[in-house]
């Protein structure tokens, strides 16, 4: 067990999605560089949200997220995802350790 886990939606944007230029359920946000400015995403409180963890991966498991699908088919563009405070932890639990990958794929139907 590790503090603070990552947790990941399992939800479909046609569920979200309100029109062709914005989602719903998600608030856009400022990502601040020391030399640049980006953009991402808010998660808003739904119930409709489904939240799931693995609160003990052992270092031969890994979660895939996907970040970003540039496809408007209605499957999911993006998966939402959060560190969070796991009430069940023991005091003395060790910080989680992670290591995060971006690879890009390009696909042709």
């Amino acid at each position: 067990m590790a503090a603070n886990p990552r947790a990941v939606t399992g939800c479909t944007t046609r569920r979200l999605r309100c029109d062709e230029r914005r989602f719903c359920g998600f608030r856009p946000s400022d990502l601040v560089y020391r030399d640049r400015t980006g953009e991402t995403y808010r998660v808003l409180y739904n119930p409709a949200h489904r939240w799931f963890y693995v609160p003990e991966m052992r270092a031969d498991e890994a979660v895939l997220i996907k970040c970003y699908d540039s496809a408007e088919d209605g499957t999911a563009r993006f998966t939402a995802h959060s560190a969070f405070e796991d009430p069940t932890a023991p005091p003395d639990v060790l910080p989680r350790q992670s290591i995060e990958v971006r690879t890009l794929v390009f696909h042709h139907a």
